[in-house]
């Protein structure tokens, strides 16, 4: 995070100078499509805003609020049992490349910031027993990355961000470790409200 910090300090620094054609200060809202990383996750809405600010006509910061519908799996030695489908939030500071000043614009960025995962439920059952056993992965608040690219054509923004949250672990009864990934892939459609040319 401070690296970040520092990264986008020194941007702003050097693009002081710079006269701009685009308007600084632009609103992104989305929505889109949020996929858990690993095996048996399902997939669910997601609903995003972003105000940002230009620091010149190519760097861009902003903070992102987020919330992902997901069904997340739980891995036990191998068996993959699906969860419910719970809400993710998350507050990720963004900086954010645009790669062309022309009215399509190419763009990389990467973020750092909160995360705050669903928990899930699950029934297991090892070999030795006869009937499931009841487990609760609790939610928990998590510091994560997140890395983007996508495109703007004027207004409009479509994009792919990859958020990358450590995954939650428990102890089972039965000695073993579950794992449960907070990671996810979100595809998004939006619109910038503001930051066109002046």
């Amino acid at each position: 995070m401070k690296k970040l910090f520092a990264l986008l300090l020194t941007c702003a620094a050097i693009s002081s100078a710079s006269a701009q054609d685009f308007k600084p200060f632009k609103w992104n809202l989305s929505v889109g499509y949020a996929r858990p990383t690993g095996a048996g996750a399902g997939g669910g809405l997601l609903v995003s805003t972003e105000p940002k600010y230009g620091l010149n006509d190519q760097i861009d910061i902003g903070l992102r609020a987020e919330i992902a519908l997901m069904a997340k799996a739980v891995m036990v030695n191998g068996d993959v049992t699906s969860g419910q489908i719970k809400a993710a939030g998350s507050y990720v500071l963004t900086g954010t490349y645009l790669l062309t000043t022309t009215n399509f614009r190419p763009y990389v960025g990467i973020g750092a910031g909160l995360y705050a995962v669903g928990g899930t439920s699950f029934e297991y059952k090892d070999n030795m027993a006869t009937t499931p056993t009841d487990y609760t992965v609790e939610g928990a608040r998590k510091l994560g990355l997140m890395g983007r690219a996508g495109f703007k054509a004027g207004h409009f923004n479509m994009g792919v961000e990859y958020n990358y949250v450590p995954s939650t672990k428990i102890s089972l009864t039965t000695g073993q470790t579950a794992k449960s990934s907070n990671g996810y892939v979100g595809v998004k459609l939006g619109f910038d409200i503001g930051g066109g040319r002046y």
